[in-house]
């Protein structure tokens, strides 16, 4: 079972007061767990993310990458990761739907995403291992792993290495 733990809070305010239906506003409040996904760059980069839009996130066979996807919800954040030579973190996407049967393989699943920001300048796997704070992340163990949830620790390091961004 996936022990993820929320590492953000998102408040969204919900207007009602226009529909005429309740006299009251209120506030939504989600709770957002990251995952980092890995793709080939020359298959599918964060720039083809970013002029498409959205995608629908597939392929993964590896039942450990099947388990992230399967806990991935609306809201939560995904690191893309480049690898294939670049090795590298260079952007982040939002989940978009529930995870659901791949309709091409029914032992998979898949999830909808959508671009969010291109990391500049990207963090490097070299960054990540020789910074030694993460030696147990799945990363820097299991680097054939396709899909993972994305630490705390990790998440607060990125969030301090990209201030600007809303992470």
């Amino acid at each position: 079972m996936f022990n993820n733990k929320c590492t953000a809070v998102i408040l969204t305010l919900i207007d009602c007061r226009s529909s005429g239906l309740l006299h009251r506003n209120f506030i939504k409040i989600y709770l957002v767990n990251y995952f980092l996904a890995k793709s080939e760059p020359l298959v599918y980069s964060i720039s083809d993310l970013e002029r498409d839009k959205t995608t629908i996130w597939d392929g993964i066979k590896s039942p450990q990458a099947l388990q992230a996807v399967r806990a991935m919800r609306p809201k939560d954040r995904v690191f893309i990761y480049h690898s294939g030579g670049e090795s590298r973190i260079v952007g982040i996407a939002e989940v978009i739907s529930e995870p659901r049967t791949d309709p091409e393989d029914p032992k998979s699943a898949v999830v909808d995403l959508r671009f969010l920001h291109k990391l500049e300048p990207p963090t490097t796997l070299s960054e990540v291992k020789t910074s030694n704070l993460f030696n147990d992340w799945a990363l820097v163990r299991q680097s054939r792993l396709s899909t993972m949830p994305m630490p705390p620790n990790v998440v607060a390091w990125m969030k301090k290495r990209y201030p600007k961004l809303r992470l």
